[in-house]
């Protein structure tokens, strides 16, 4: 199965339809959108930027990001693709949602405490599910921010080193475009689409393993 992850549009609507367009060329199986859509826009706007990305016909699965409006979950499961703190099945993969990020210092829209994001896997979670998540695990490639510091969920790093999903497709760290590994767990910050950024991803759906992993610019 071939994924295109994208997230952190953050309303560059451009980027979206570009993005669509290319996907002429990468006939994906699947997009899968991790979170900030908007820039603290609610769904009005989040329409119009997916708009370009839906029209491909593309099956899609989302979550908010920390800087979408409140009205963002409802509007993804208007439309049909809106995976928080639920599970759902593509060509007999599991994907796991969680929106919005762990607590920030900057008091976003959309913040969630480690025991939230813990219940979230616990509640949702079969052992071969892919995780989407707005906020990356702590202490990998994914969550490092400029200054050094590791500003991921440490409630998401535990269960992976406890389960060992076979992929996690994260934002939210602008800079922190990356592919890791904990364990057998690949970790993929396809980087903020809103630069041009996306990443391809081979998932072998009857072994549940990633295969390739190729970070992509627009």
């Amino acid at each position: 199965m071939k994924l295109v992850a994208l997230t952190d549009i953050h309303g560059n609507r451009g980027m979206a339809k570009r993005l669509a367009e290319h996907l002429k060329k990468e006939k994906p199986d699947a997009l899968i959108i991790a979170g900030d859509v908007t820039n603290f826009s609610g769904a009005e706007v989040a329409r119009k930027v997916l708009e370009p990305l839906l029209e491909t016909c593309v099956p899609i699965l989302a979550v908010h990001g920390n800087c979408d409006g409140r009205d963002m979950p409802e509007l993804l499961e208007e439309l049909g693709i809106g995976i928080h703190n639920k599970r759902r099945e593509l060509n007999g993969i599991g994907f796991v949602g969680i929106g919005g990020s762990n607590i920030t210092p900057f008091n976003t829209v959309w913040e969630l405490t480690e025991d939230e994001i813990r219940e979230i896997l616990e509640r949702n979670y079969r052992p071969g599910d892919a995780i989407v998540s707005h906020a990356p695990p702590k202490d990998t490639k994914a969550d490092r921010v400029h200054s050094g510091l590791h500003v991921g969920s440490s409630a998401l790093r535990k269960f992976i080193e406890d389960n060992q999903p076979p992929l996690v497709i994260t934002g939210h760290i602008h800079e922190a475009r990356s592919v890791d590994h904990v364990g057998e767990t690949v970790i993929v910050n396809p980087g903020p689409l809103f630069r041009g950024y996306y990443a391809v991803i081979d998932f072998a759906e009857k072994r549940k393993k990633v295969e390739d992993v190729k970070l992509k610019e627009l």
